[in-house]
């Protein structure tokens, strides 16, 4: 990278964390670091909600997933601006008449303690993971720009994320996610342009996209039915998206509290409402946006060389070992076949070469689809534009990863420390503690980032799957405490220990796809709890 590059990437850097920090310069209480004082219009809400979602792995890891499986990825998202809509007219007012600083407290005043803490805790854990996978993909970048070590730039980066969300709080997170979209927007636009740009002359955007077509890329809309049955492990489909995306995105938005914390900051049931119908109405163009950033990649290495294999440094690092001289020579049939324009060859020497990386590295997924965004930037994109792209990724990870560790923070003290521990506090102390909190979320996080090396999938899908394990569980518990008033404490309780378990041996079997695991895990809870209710009463009567 450049000089340029890298004066325009901290400056970018400085000035928002300077900016942010500023913003947040009067948040020395319990709600004023969680929550900001309740005090944000609906468009920083807005901004805020989208900044927590669209993390670092959103733009890193977007456009490889499209790269390598079209774009049916973006059904994934087709049942959430329904989601926005239950949210908004159930649960926000809700929230809000109790003045609650975390969405577990409302759970203590419907049903018990115990059943707060058990849901609190299994958002903990599921939150806790997810934030260390989002840690480790900026640290790809960090890695590639300095060459360090993996585990090294894991430290580093989790470090300067735990000094940031130390320093601001919720208002900090706020103000820097509001700049950092508007970045973010202009970016992508220009990266969509560039791709088009460098396409050969006479190639326009609507012919890289028929050409992409034609390699089956523009898959927007899968049924999941073949050969005259529906594949229940077909990943991302208009059912899978509609069905278990809706359970998915209720959950999240609507119980998990690094999205409830964001809507919680809000002047009143009417800025949370706007903030978040409005993410229901730009979500999907949005990641529809993302994705096709991939598709022009996709069209752009069609007429351009592709490199054998997208992490660049994983390949200078094979190359030293014994299988060294394989790789070179599969390389250069690769090259040979990309000449003849045999783009099937190619794509069968692509398939060798990650199959000896594998014996390189023994235990290695040999994934690059991680690396095809931050390659193709690092490869044709102009000086001062690299830098400032760098700037937006880690712009993303920090808002939303901050987010994360506020929330984490929030719940660890709302619904643990102030508990069980220490019940009467300060609000100064109470202020201490919470950043003390944040400091140890961001080691868990940063230990978890170094297991996050060789996850597999693409980290956006790895994040989502992670997210499956607990959501459908954490959201019926919800709509139990929300629509069936005849269930108490105990049978929602043994309720979700028992769906919890259910959704694991499911994931174990692999005999279904990860979004129905939400739909599944939600309507356990719900029948279970009925039945338990029942039982319990019935016991009583005898």
């Amino acid at each position: 990278m450049s000089f340029i590059d890298w004066a325009i990437l901290i400056i970018v850097l400085s000035g928002i964390i300077v900016y942010g920090i500023y913003k947040s310069r009067a948040t020395k209480t319990l709600e004023g670091y969680f929550l900001s004082n309740r005090s944000m219009p609906w468009y920083l809400v807005l901004l805020s909600i989208m900044g927590t979602q669209a993390s670092a792995i959103t733009y890193l890891t977007g456009p490889g997933q499209a790269y390598t499986d079209g774009m049916r990825f973006v059904q994934y998202y087709f049942g959430l601006p329904l989601a926005m809509i239950v949210i908004a007219v159930f649960f926000v007012p809700v929230y809000n008449k109790l003045k609650v600083v975390t969405a577990y407290e409302f759970l203590e005043h419907r049903f018990d303690l115990k059943t707060r803490t058990l849901t609190s805790f299994l958002f903990l854990l599921s939150r806790g993971l997810s934030t260390g996978v989002s840690i480790y993909a900026p640290s790809i970048i960090l890695s590639s720009l300095m060459g360090w070590n993996i585990y090294l730039t894991n430290i580093v980066m989790g470090g300067l994320l735990i000094i940031y969300t130390m320093s601001g709080g919720a208002r900090a997170v706020a103000y820097t996610q509001t700049l950092q979209m508007i970045i973010v927007f202009i970016s992508l636009c220009t990266i969509g342009y560039i791709a088009v740009k460098y396409l050969p002359g006479g190639i326009r955007f609507r012919d890289a996209i028929g050409v992409a077509d034609e390699y089956g890329k523009m898959n927007v809309i899968t049924t999941g039915f073949g050969n005259g049955s529906f594949d229940w492990k077909d990943k991302y489909n208009v059912w899978t998206g509609t069905i278990g995306g809706f359970f998915l995105a209720l959950s999240y938005f609507g119980t998990d509290h690094s999205q409830v914390g964001r809507y919680l900051t809000a002047k009143n049931v009417r800025e949370s409402r706007k903030g978040l119908l409005m993410n229901g109405l730009i979500k999907v163009p949005m990641q529809f946006c993302i994705l096709l950033i991939g598709i022009l990649i996709f069209s752009f290495y069609l007429y351009n060389k592709a490199p054998v294999f997208f992490d660049n440094a994983k390949a200078a690092a094979a190359a030293k070992t014994s299988s060294g001289p394989a790789l070179r020579k599969i390389e250069e049939q690769y090259n040979s076949a990309l000449e003849r324009k045999d783009l099937a060859a190619a794509d069968v020497f692509r398939n060798q070469y990650k199959e000896t990386i594998k014996k390189a590295f023994p235990g290695d997924g040999a994934n690059d689809t991680n690396f095809i965004f931050l390659r193709f930037v690092k490869d044709n994109l102009p000086v001062g534009l690299i830098g400032l792209l760098f700037a937006v990724i880690f712009l993303s990870a920090w808002g939303s990863i901050a987010a994360a560790l506020n929330s984490l923070a929030a719940c660890t003290v709302c619904d643990f420390h102030k508990k069980f521990f220490v019940k009467e506090e300060s609000k100064q102390d109470d202020y201490k503690i919470s950043q003390w909190y944040t400091f140890g979320w961001g080691i868990f996080c940063i230990i978890i980032a170094m297991f996050s090396y060789n996850i597999g999938n693409s980290l956006i899908e790895a994040v989502n799957v992670i997210g499956s394990l607990f959501y459908g569980v954490i959201l019926g518990i919800f709509l139990v405490a929300f629509w069936i008033r005849k269930v108490r404490a105990n049978a929602v309780f043994g309720a979700a220990l028992l769906s919890e378990i259910l959704v694991i041996v499911i994931k174990k079997m692999d005999i279904i796809s990860f979004l129905w695991l939400n739909a599944i895990g939600a309507i356990a809870v719900i029948i279970l709890a009925m039945l338990f209710q029942f039982l319990f009463a019935r016991k009583s009567i005898m």
